[in-house]
């Protein structure tokens, strides 16, 4: 029965380490790949806007090779199809190529396809060539010997008829990264952009350049037409697509009087021409983040009213982490001016040490009344840190966002309130009138009043920090709560946080106009939490591919039937005599081996010796004796190591939730530097909350009796980030390009109380 069970334990080893070697051919093409970062780039514009002029430009200069699809040229020289295109393209990106889409992608169905090549891990970038319509029209007409034959006058009728119904596209596509031109010195500074890519260098993702998300095209094409010589041989061509071009554009007017129903423009008021409408622009939708409510606040308390840096971003980071569940799939965004600021470099680095979802916040630089036009972040609500008066005035962000939004603010707020407490906030709709809304999107303005520490300022504290950081932390409570509430009123055809259809709509009171906003407020994690309602165990016991029950009575956590392979470590240390191949080190209390798929240089495993001992749920006071001997034990490894590479740094400790049964301790150098390192649940589970130090753990089991724990299995899902610099990453590959280059500091928590064990440079840090 024995050597049955060994065999079988075998076999489940053999196996995995075959489909290990699968995954890791697969990975390292995929990392030959990533090397060359290719990117695929739609160019969205009608004819004549000059795509292809653009493509040459580019892949004259560009050090990182291209390739160009397009389908007035695939078959063989000739016009082919979509789907040839697309072969095309998959083919270039698998020999590394970057590619250019050159088609019209005028509308999101024609891009749909394309933005799945290559899938999540390559970059999609769309530019617009959105120049005047009249601009393409005339080259369009001139030009000859086109590609597809489309020169002439009949160019005119086409181009004409594809700009009415042009969809500019979004991130929420699918795209990384969108640039506008409107007209050619844009052109020509985007073309320079992209000459400067180097094989494997990136873009910034977001949204550039974009004016106007709701225009389509100039009006009055007919006066142009008048003007224009069509070439000798397309005379009677032209003068018939110039009726043609009258029928459309007469069809296109009646068109935008229909569309500018939903504009916010005066009662009466007929938009007879793009001009028209942008005199009072409506919400733009212009990037990933278009239905997802947005806060974005200022630091409140430490410009005018000088509160403690560190005391405050301690409390932001705080109230963040409350708030942050609260509000569904919404984002909090907190917002400075200074390229310097230091709160931005403190709140950064310590919701980074507690692993915040950079997904809900995040920090920008710019200015919070410009955040849409000048960022290209649609944020549609704004914090002020207002005055106890509640008037403009002052300076800072204030006197920034009542100058911004106009007089309509003002009388909008006296509605609501005539002054404010230090600790409160109260939330103003943003009228339809204000600037603000026309041109940044913003449909409530949240004023918020926090605890003072400048004596020159109302209601001074005199440095009583206790009180003011009581205040300031009902401050941001205010100021969070109102935000959840205007998403939980928030309309649109999407699902609310509770997952019921809302719909609804705000009428400006100036206007018999409606403005109609759509949002999604539902978060992945909470689609993920109701199919756990249903069938909590099931899904636990997936995850960890045995059977769990919570045994809250006798406090032991979790319970777990495990299966023959994950009982591997198990058998070690029952018997360590029967393993010495593996074994490299038995002593009364531990067993030491080398781990069989090591996720870095140096990773070993220290199994304690004993029955009973799964995993840290069942860890109690009694076993202190045990974790300190299991730490030492490990420290002394480093030391070994630490003396053979002086540059190695080390981590020690637990996996929160192991895969295999016995307590261990992972003993790991934070190079990462592995062929095993392969997907993101490996990444994780070192490098989040899933792993608890060592030291942390022998703390809280001498302060408590035991490690809490909690259902953290989520945690192995979440975005890529380095362990230094906290940048994000799409995939493996690319994390491990950038951790092998990156030198930034490790972080401030990691080097604190022995968490890591490293050679301190001649500056006391861990290059």
């Amino acid at each position: 029965m024995e050597i049955d069970r060994e065999r079988t334990s075998q076999d489940h080893i053999t196996r995995k380490q075959r489909e290990d070697k699968e995954e890791e051919e697969e990975e390292e093409e995929e990392e030959e790949r990533v090397k060359l970062n290719p990117i695929v780039v739609l160019l969205v514009g009608a004819p004549g806007s000059g795509k292809s002029t653009f493509c040459d430009h580019v892949m004259k200069n560009c050090p990182r090779p291209w390739a160009r699809i397009c389908q007035d040229t695939i078959n063989n020289g000739k016009a082919g199809t979509k789907i040839q295109c697309l072969t095309s393209a998959g083919s270039a990106l698998k020999h590394g190529k970057s590619v250019f889409i050159d088609r019209c992608n005028l509308d999101k169905e024609q891009r749909a396809d394309f933005l799945k090549l290559g899938g999540p891990q390559v970059e999609k970038h769309a530019v617009v060539l959105d120049l005047p319509a009249k601009l393409c029209i005339s080259r369009s007409v001139k030009r000859s010997g086109h590609e597809g034959n489309l020169q002439g006058g009949k160019a005119a009728a086409v181009v004409n008829r594809m700009l009415q119904k042009k969809e500019l596209p979004k991130l929420g596509e699918g795209l990384t990264r969108i640039t506008f031109c409107q007209d050619e010195k844009d052109v020509q500074d985007t073309i320079n952009t992209y000459n400067a890519l180097g094989p494997s260098d990136s873009l910034s993702s977001g949204c550039f350049g974009q004016k106007n998300a709701n225009a389509k095209i100039q009006l009055g094409i007919m006066k142009f037409l008048k003007k224009v010589d069509s070439p000798g041989d397309a005379r009677s061509e032209a003068n018939v697509s110039q009726k043609c071009v009258h029928n459309e554009v007469s069809k296109e007017k009646d068109h935008w009087i229909e569309g500018t129903q939903n504009c916010s423009v005066p009662s009466g008021h007929a938009c007879e021409d793009v001009k028209d409408c942008d005199k009072v622009e409506m919400i733009a939708d212009g990037n990933a983040s278009d239905n997802i409510p947005t806060l974005a606040f200022p630091s409140i308390s430490t410009a005018d009213f000088q509160f403690n840096l560190e005391k405050a971003s301690d409390i932001i980071v705080e109230k963040v982490e409350e708030f942050i569940s609260k509000i569904g799939n919404a984002r909090l965004v907190l917002v400075d001016l200074s390229h310097g600021s230091k709160i931005l470099s403190l709140v950064r680095t310590k919701a980074a040490k507690k692993y915040v979802d950079s997904n809900k916040f995040f920090t920008v630089v710019g200015d919070i009344t410009r955040l849409h036009s000048g960022e290209g972040l649609n944020c549609n609500v704004i914090a002020n840190a207002s005055n106890w008066r509640l008037k403009p005035g002052g300076g800072g962000v204030n006197a920034a966002i009542f100058s911004a939004a106009g007089p309509a603010l003002e009388s909008a707020t006296k509605e609501r309130a005539g002054s404010l407490k230090p600790g409160k906030a109260v939330v103003v709709p943003l009228p339809p009138t204000s600037p603000l809304f026309t041109r940044e999107g913003v449909t409530h303005v949240i004023h918020v009043l926090g605890p003072n520490m400048n004596p020159q300022r109302p209601n001074f504290l005199n440095n009583d920090y206790v009180q003011g950081c009581e205040v300031l932390r009902e401050a941001y409570s205010s100021l969070f709560e109102g935000f959840a509430s205007i998403v939980r009123s928030y309309g649109g055809s999407s699902k609310g946080s509770s997952g019921r259809s809302v719909e609804s709509e705000i009428s400006p009171t100036n206007s018999g106009q409606k403005v109609k906003r759509e949002a999604v407020y539902e978060s992945d994690v909470n689609k993920k939490y109701k199919g756990f309602q249903k069938d909590l165990k099931p899904s636990v016991r997936n995850y960890l591919n045995g059977k769990e029950d919570l045994d809250k009575e006798n406090g032991r956590g979790m319970t777990k039937t495990w299966g023959s392979w994950a009982q591997s470590l198990y058998n070690i240390a029952m018997h360590p005599d029967k393993h010495k191949n593996v074994v490299i080190e038995i002593l009364d209390d531990v067993v030491v081996l080398n781990d069989l798929y090591p996720k870095a240089q140096r990773h070993l495993l220290v199994l304690a010796i004993g029955e009973g001992l799964d995993h840290l749920a069942d860890v109690r006071r009694e076993h202190l004796s045990l974790l300190k001997t299991m730490h030492a034990v490990g420290l002394k490894w480093t030391e070994k190591f630490l003396d053979e590479n002086k540059s190695l740094a080390f981590r020690l400790g637990y996996h929160s939730v192991p895969s295999m049964r016995q307590l261990h301790l992972h003993v790991i150098s934070q190079d990462f530097n592995s062929q095993h390192l392969k997907n993101k649940k490996h990444w994780n589970s070192f490098n989040t909350p899933f792993f608890r130090d060592s030291v942390d753990v022998i703390q809280e089991v001498s302060d408590h009796g035991k490690v809490v724990l909690k259902n953290e299995d989520n945690i192995l899902s979440m975005e890529l980030r380095c362990h230094r610099c906290r940048s994000a990453h799409p995939n493996i590959p690319r994390l491990r390009s950038h951790i092998s280059s990156c030198q930034a500091l490790f972080p401030t928590g990691l080097l604190q109380n022995g968490r890591l064990v490293f050679v301190p440079s001649e500056d006391g840090t861990s290059k």
